[in-house]
Formats: structure tokens, C-alpha cells, sequence
């Protein structure tokens, strides 16, 4: 087991009806000028937006609306948020939606923090040293940003899509009831779904990481999610099963299923680089290339035990260990198909030229300025055929 350093600060208000006291749960953390983060219409035609509000003004606190925040957050709109923050002396950022809202609400809450500075500086390796704070009302189950230590954002003039880890991306609280996310459309509430398990196979793939707690806690997980994401996409009322999606998403993504090991995201790398130039939602780019890159680390270096611990202790599969191993990913490729996830690019929609996988390769590892993956290093050559493989 690695040392490490764990530090999860965000409350969490969890269950039905938590989201009407967002008001007392923002002046107890010190909010007074509330800057409301949003999506799309959604949350008004719900009557959600009305009933925060109800919540502020119950608590005589300040407020300005900024709505518009899309699927894959951009930089453009991100900035628009910081000058309206700004201009309204915001003290306190609250994000209603997903992860993408969130995420908005964080790049804006940096931004406000940070008034000399342009907020791309900071994706593009500037330290972050402070922060305003952020809360948020969770709709959708998948991101895992309500507890996480991250932040994505996309220039959408360059189609670069680029991720930020530091704590100070830490929400003060996430307010979580199951309720709100029984509306969504299949696709989107499958996308979640797939997120939130990808957030711990990637911190899962780690040969040689000797972390047992870690590792039960992460299977543990990795099953809930496989058997309550089937039943909420038969039922998307079933509270206990939604419940338990939305607690997963954010335990999935808060750093306790990593404890004690290095973290991996090489296909968020690969995703992200999908999502940037062509603007797919984030679940769908992972689900599309994950089976490409099981199948091509599964011979390479020392990924054979991993995989097969991943066959039998989270498929229940038997054999030798290439037998569990190749049977782990088969499986794990025909959940995503159940839930109409692409396990491929052409699924996904696209053909992309040999030159088109390597300026993906090349996005990925940054012009090989990193190398993927816990496994093997893989450079931007090992890349392209993994997005070769992938179509």
C-alpha cells in the first residue's frame, strides 16, 4: 500500500425532500450573494429552480440566476459565469444538475477567486492556491463531481477538453435526493451509470497495488452499480435502486475507492480526447473505447492477475486466470451494450482515418508530454492502435 493522503470535506444531505433547506445548508456554510448555476430548462419546468429559491428567500440571502451550462462545459460559458459572479460580488457558487453544472459552477467559483486571472491559466498548469466556495443539488447520478477533486472544461476553439485535480475543487456540500434524478431520459441516466463505474475501474486497473480493503470497497461498489443500474433502467422510480446509483456516484469518485494506490484514468484520457473533438457525452467515450483498452493491456506487463481478480470477484466468473480474465471483459463490454452504451467508434458514430486516431493519440497524451496508464506506459503510438482497435 502507497502512503496517502485522504481528505473528503464535502456534507452530504442525503434523501427526500433535502433539497428544500439548501437555503440554511448555504448560510451555514456561510454563504450571503448565491450565484445559481444551471443546465437547461429542465430545472425549471420541474419546479426544482422554484423551490431553492423558496429556500434562499426563507433564508433572506441574495441571489442571480446564470443558466445555460452544457453537457460538456466550456470555457466560453465558464467565463461568462465568472464576470456575472464578479459583478455580483458572489460569495457562494450552487450548482443544480449534474456533473457538467457542477464543474461550470467550480471553474466559475475559481474564477471569482481569482479575478487577474484568465480561468483557462489554471487548466493549463497555473497553481490554483484559492477558491470560492461551491455547493450542490445533485440530478444526475454520474459525474461524481459533488464529492470529487475535479474539474473539466473544454475551449471549445481548440476542442481541447482538460481535467484539474486539486482539493480546493471540493464542494462544501452535495444535497442528494433520488427523487430528482427519476426523470431523466434513458440515454442520459445509462451514460451516468457507466461514468460512475468507470470512475472505479479506473483507480481499479493497478497491478501489484496490495490495498485489500481498498480492493473489497471497490468491488463492493463496482457490483451495486452493476445491479441496481439494471433495475433503475427498468424502473426509473425505484428509489432504493436509484439511492443507491447516487450514493455510488459519489463514492466512486471522492478517492476512497483509490486509497492506498496510484490512480490510473487513461481512458478518461482517451474520452476526453473523443469528447473534445467531437463533443459525445462523456459516458458514451469511455463505454466506446474501454473493451479496446482491456483487450490490448490485458497480455502486456503484469494486467493478468488484475483482470482476473476483476473476473471472479466482480463478474463471478471461474477458470484459470486468462479464462476469468477475457470473461471479466466480455462481460463487462455486454453490460454496457444492455444499457445501449457504444462499445465501439462505429457504434459511437464514427470512422475516424489512421491520421484521425493518431491526432486523438496525440491529444490524449498531450503530444507525449504524459504517458497512459498504470500498466505499461503507453505513448501516443500504443494509443493510436488502441483507437485503431476501437472502431
Amino acid at each position: 500500500m502507497e502512503n496517502f493522503t485522504s481528505w473528503t470535506p464535502t456534507r452530504i444531505f442525503f434523501g427526500e425532500d433535502t433539497e428544500n433547506n439548501t437555503g440554511k445548508y448555504i448560510k451555514d456554510a456561510g454563504g450571503s450573494r448565491v450565484l445559481i448555476v444551471y443546465g437547461g430548462g429542465s430545472v425549471k419546468r420541474s419546479g426544482l429552480l422554484d423551490r431553492i429559491k423558496d429556500s434562499l428567500d426563507a433564508e433572506g440571502l441574495f441571489y442571480e440566476e446564470f443558466g445555460g451550462a452544457r453537457p460538456n462545459p466550456t470555457l466560453s460559458h465558464a467565463r461568462e459565469g465568472v464576470k456575472k459572479a464578479i459583478d455580483m460580488k458572489a460569495d457562494f457558487i450552487l450548482a443544480i444538475g449534474g456533473g457538467s453544472t457542477i464543474d461550470t459552477a467550480k471553474a466559475i467559483a475559481h474564477g471569482r477567486a481569482n479575478p487577474e486571472i484568465d480561468i483557462w491559466d489554471f487548466w493549463q498548469g497555473i497553481p490554483l492556491t484559492k477558491t470560492s466556495k461551491v455547493g450542490a443539488v445533485l440530478t444526475i447520478p454520474a459525474a461524481g463531481s459533488e464529492m470529487s477533486d475535479s474539474c473539466v472544461l473544454t475551449d471549445e476553439e481548440t476542442h481541447k477538453k482538460r481535467g484539474i485535480n486539486t482539493d480546493l475543487n471540493r464542494c462544501v456540500f452535495a444535497v442528494m435526493n433520488p427523487r430528482l434524478a427519476m426523470t431523466l431520459p434513458d440515454r442520459q441516466l445509462a451514460n451516468g451509470i457507466t461514468d460512475i463505474l468507470m470512475h472505479t475501474m479506473e483507480r481499479y486497473f493497478i497491478p501489484e497495488s496490495d490495498c485489500d480493503l481498498t480492493d473489497e470497497i471497490a468491488e463492493g461498489l463496482m457490483r451495486t452499480v452493476i445491479k441496481n443500474g439494471l433495475e433503475v433502467m427498468k424502473d426509473h422510480n425505484n428509489y432504493h435502486a436509484m439511492a443507491e446509483i447516487m450514493l455510488c456516484s459519489s463514492f466512486s469518485h471522492n478517492g476512497l475507492t483509490g486509497l492506498g494506490r496510484n490512480k490510473d484514468f487513461s481512458v478518461h484520457a482517451l474520452g476526453q480526447a473523443l469528447g473534445g473533438r467531437y463533443d459525445f457525452t462523456h459516458g458514451e467515450t469511455l463505454s466506446a473505447v474501454w473493451p479496446a483498452w482491456a483487450s490490448y493491456l490485458l497480455p502486456l506487463g503484469n494486467a493478468l492477475p488484475r483482470f482476473a481478480r476483476f473476473g471472479r470477484k466482480v463478474w463471478g466468473e471461474e477458470g484459470s486466470d486468462k479464462e476469468a480474465a477475457k470473461a471479466g471483459i466480455e462481460k463487462t463490454k455486454a453490460f454496457f451494450k444492455s444499457l445501449g452504451m457504444p462499445v465501439s467508434l462505429s457504434e459511437l458514430g464514427i470512422d475516424p482515418s489512421d491520421e484521425e486516431c493518431m491526432e486523438l493519440a496525440r491529444d490524449a497524451t498531450r503530444d507525449d508530454k504524459r504517458t497512459l496508464s498504470q500498466i505499461i506506459p503507453l505513448h501516443s503510438g500504443e494509443v493510436c492502435e488502441i483507437f485503431e482497435n476501437a472502431r
